[in-house]
């Protein structure tokens, strides 16, 4: 089950990007079957600000689909939907739209930022020597509460968490592009790296995703941050339960993840 779900989510690599492009990782299209049952169950604790949930979920997250439910493709859709790990919805994101990103200045060295989600807290450190305009841009969007209230519409098990997107469609973005900064070839896509979603060369914008496992993806999206605490929250946020999309991925929230906020060090 979990390597034909992998294939599917080849099938439809991560969404980007720049606000009228739609595109997704791909290799080979094959839909399957799914199932909400399971006889093996697993807690997972998680913290989101002064509360903790306590999650009871299958062991194996591929199993915890349910193909016959509608899912939601946009922003008021998702806001319908209970809040994942029995948080409170936040306010609604609100409506920014920029030509370029300010010049931070930021320098060389690693900076902290923690994206705090509805299932808990994930902390990363930022890159900037590595990927110095993506991170410029991350920190931009997230210093101007860009990120605050908007939800993870993708969540593929054992792959990818991805969010950043405004309108929750896989399209949406800030207004503006920043060049690619791709790691080099033969880069393994690891369990906690963070990178941006893009719709091919020269379209990144806001669309970031976590790799919530191992994936030999081409080297083709900025790498710009690396998940140093917040693991048990990416194993929580696997295991959400989903639905299946129009392309017939089984990656579709059906309990919302918001991001409350991004909080950086500097």
């Amino acid at each position: 089950m979990r390597l034909a779900l992998l294939i599917v989510a080849f099938a439809l690599l991560v969404t980007a990007c720049g606000g009228d492009t739609d595109a997704t990782f791909t290799t080979a299209a094959s839909t399957t079957s799914a199932t909400t049952t399971t006889s093996t169950t697993a807690a997972t604790t998680t913290t989101s600000g002064e509360s903790t949930t306590t999650t009871t979920a299958p062991e194996n997250p591929a199993m915890n689909i349910d193909p016959t439910v509608a899912v939601a493709t946009e922003l008021a859709g998702f806001a319908a939907q209970p809040t994942a790990c029995g948080s409170v919805a936040p306010a609604a994101p609100a409506d920014l739209s920029y030509t370029a990103p300010e010049n931070l200045g930021l320098g060389s060295d690693t900076i902290r930022a923690t994206i705090v989600t509805s299932c808990g807290s994930i902390v990363i450190d930022l890159d900037p020597a590595a990927a110095p305009e993506t991170v410029n841009s991350f920190i931009f969007l997230a210093e101007e509460g860009y990120f605050a209230g908007t939800v993870s519409h993708r969540v593929v098990p054992d792959f990818v968490i991805q969010a950043g997107d405004p309108t929750a469609t896989g399209s949406g973005g800030p207004g503006y592009r920043i060049g690619d900064e791709p790691p080099p070839d033969g880069f393994l896509y690891a369990r906690g790296v963070v990178a941006m979603a893009n719709a091919g060369p020269g379209t990144t914008g806001s669309q970031f995703f976590i790799m919530s496992g191992d994936a030999n993806l081409p080297p083709l999206y900025s790498v710009f941050g690396t998940v140093v605490e917040g693991f048990d929250v990416i194993d929580a946020i696997n295991y959400l339960p989903k639905g299946v999309s129009a392309r017939g991925e089984p990656s579709v929230p059906l309990e919302t993840l918001y991001i409350e906020q991004v909080i950086v060090e500097r």
